[in-house]
């Protein structure tokens, strides 16, 4: 699969994959339809991107003029590869790297706040469940105007419990499903 930045600043810039099966990118398809739905939103906005694999989404909202992206993962070759991706870009100046393991990071306090929150995580592991919890029990990651993205395979989805969040939309496009949550009461 080839990776690339579909508009923006880096429009056409081919993006490395992470070696081996560990992620499992966004497609062209899904990441432009991502994008359409967020419209002019992505400018001046600010970034999670949990589980960050390649960093495909998030160097998408950088290259859409997003003022600022956090990319997280656990694991040396994606990290090395969203490294090697933001400078390949020029994207670097207005992001940062993080190895770490996002939902410990995700419970503790707030260093920031986010507009956008991305969770993408391995597949079929409950992973997302307990991304979206955590940041469910810890709002103070998020804007008031915040959403937070979930990207999983259709099967895994199910209703969740949710005191601060809840579900405002979802799109499935093929083998992918987007789920979309915001603050209760927005």
């Amino acid at each position: 699969m080839t990776l690339r930045v579909i508009s923006g600043a880096a429009k056409g810039r081919k993006l490395k994959t992470v070696p081996g099966d560990t992620t499992r990118p966004i497609t062209d398809m899904v990441k432009e339809a991502l994008f359409n739905i967020l419209g002019t939103d992505v400018v001046d906005s600010s970034w999670w991107d949990m589980f960050a694999g390649t960093g495909a989404v998030g160097i998408e909202a950088l290259s859409r003029g997003a003022s600022f992206v956090r990319f997280t993962d656990l694991n040396r070759a994606p990290i090395e590869t969203i490294k090697f991706n933001l400078e390949h870009c020029r994207l670097e100046q207005r992001a940062e790297v993080r190895r770490a393991d996002s939902l410990a990071m995700a419970s503790q306090p707030a260093d920031r706040q986010f507009q956008n929150i991305y969770i993408a995580p391995p597949q079929f592991k409950e992973l997302w469940e307990h991304a979206l919890l955590a940041i469910d029990d810890n709002p103070s990651w998020l804007t008031d105007d915040a959403w937070v993205m979930v990207q999983i395979a259709p099967r895994e989805y199910r209703d969740l419990e949710l005191r601060t969040l809840v579900k405002f939309d979802e799109r499935k496009y093929s083998n992918t499903l987007l789920v979309f949550y915001e603050l209760k009461g927005k």
